[in-house]
């Protein structure tokens, strides 16, 4: 039988750390299959959003400010996709063990990576310089915007081929993780991560609509062309 004393000691004993402890690996727990399925999920919103932005610049006059909205909307996804991959890279090459065991992302991966992660800088970069300053005074950043976005399209379409056959895998893991009662995979982060991303990019893009009517305007197109 207990004794008073052992009762006093045993709720005495602070709950704290360990209540912390759970909420950390609830948020932050997964380890690389955890960050795998964060990028391919990620990456699923990408393609999606990045197919609207394909159709917008087939008809870029006519649907110029979906195609801004959809681009800022972008900037969300796309960081956490460099976020996730970058954080990969880093675990990887510090020496983690988990991330020794699972071994380095596929040699042209590697090789590419850098390529994306500029380009896609360049891309966003410069069209949001177009957007602030507007058809008028585009001067050479549309030429740096179209020419970036050429070179991007090209090492993402590699990016997502390369990827493209574990895909699948990755994203029903993902929603399976979504089950657990623990939450001990770290569920919880992910999706915080890519609900934080999206209403970021979207709460960007509304704040910012204003900005569009140098673009929407009637004879935007014209003017730019001189």
């Amino acid at each position: 039988m207990e004794t008073s004393e052992g009762a006093e000691s045993r709720l005495s004993k602070p709950l704290r750390p360990s209540s912390t402890r759970a909420r950390g690996v609830r948020l932050l727990g997964g380890g690389p299959g955890g960050n795998e399925q964060l990028t391919a999920t990620t990456g699923v919103i990408l393609i999606v959003l990045l197919a609207v932005l394909g159709v917008t610049i087939l008809r870029i006059h006519q649907l110029i400010s979906v195609h801004l909205f959809v681009g800022l909307l972008l900037l969300g996804p796309v960081a956490v996709k460099i976020a996730s991959t970058g954080y990969r890279f880093l675990r990887y090459y510090t020496n983690d063990a988990a991330y020794r065991r699972k071994g380095p992302p596929e040699l042209v991966m590697r090789v590419i990576a850098p390529a994306v992660v500029i380009s896609t800088a360049v891309v966003f970069a410069s069209g949001i310089v177009l957007l602030f300053d507007g058809p008028a005074r585009r001067g050479q950043w549309l030429l740096i915007h179209k020419a970036s976005f050429v070179v991007w399209l090209l090492f993402t379409a590699l990016h997502v081929l390369g990827h493209l056959q574990q895909l699948p895998a990755s994203v029903r893991a993902a929603h399976a993780d979504t089950r657990l009662v623990d939450g001990s995979t770290g569920v919880a982060g992910r999706w915080l991560a890519l609900g934080g991303a999206l209403v970021g990019g979207l709460v960007l893009a509304i704040v910012l609509i204003p900005h569009f009517a140098s673009w929407t305007a009637n004879g935007a197109f014209v003017h730019a062309r001189h």
